[in-house]
């Protein structure tokens, strides 16, 4: 295998899992996989923006008690690199989960994170979140390019 090969069976089943369990208000698989060693930072897709672990970590346990009830979590990898000690992995996060204990809604989220390997394993330093606008063409017709 390569080394992005290597990276993805490493990293992207643990990070789906994690995700998932966050998306049911368990946040703990989600703090077993990131670094705790700064400089981490996340861009929420909830508005926050957090440097340090400290934040990051309490931003998480906030966002973990606000879901529930997720009844389907996916990703899709859309692009992902990998050279000696950093990775990244680009995509599109879809769940239908309640939020504040609301009626079940589902979301789209755009998502980017960088990764650190630190003592031969893998942890995240980064995610850039963000909710794909209404107006978003889908991928096949933005790859065409506009129409007149």
């Amino acid at each position: 295998m390569g080394e992005l090969e290597d990276f993805l069976t490493a990293m992207l089943d643990r990070q789906i899992a994690a995700e998932t369990a966050i998306h049911n208000g368990d946040v703990e698989p989600r703090i077993a996989l990131w670094s705790q060693s700064d400089p981490v930072t996340l861009f929420g897709a909830m508005g926050m923006s957090n440097v340090g672990w400290d934040a990051v970590s309490q931003t998480f346990r906030w966002v973990a008690s606000r879901f529930s009830d997720c009844t389907a979590y996916s990703f899709e990898l859309v692009a992902a690199g990998a050279s000696g000690d950093l990775a990244y992995t680009v995509g599109f996060e879809r769940s239908d989960l309640s939020v504040d204990g609301g009626p079940p809604q589902s979301t789209k989220l755009r998502v980017t994170h960088v990764y650190r390997r630190e003592e031969g394993e893998w942890k995240i330093v980064h995610r850039h979140g963000d909710y794909v606008p209404a107006d978003e063409p889908p991928a096949d017709a933005a790859a065409e390019g506009p129409t007149h």
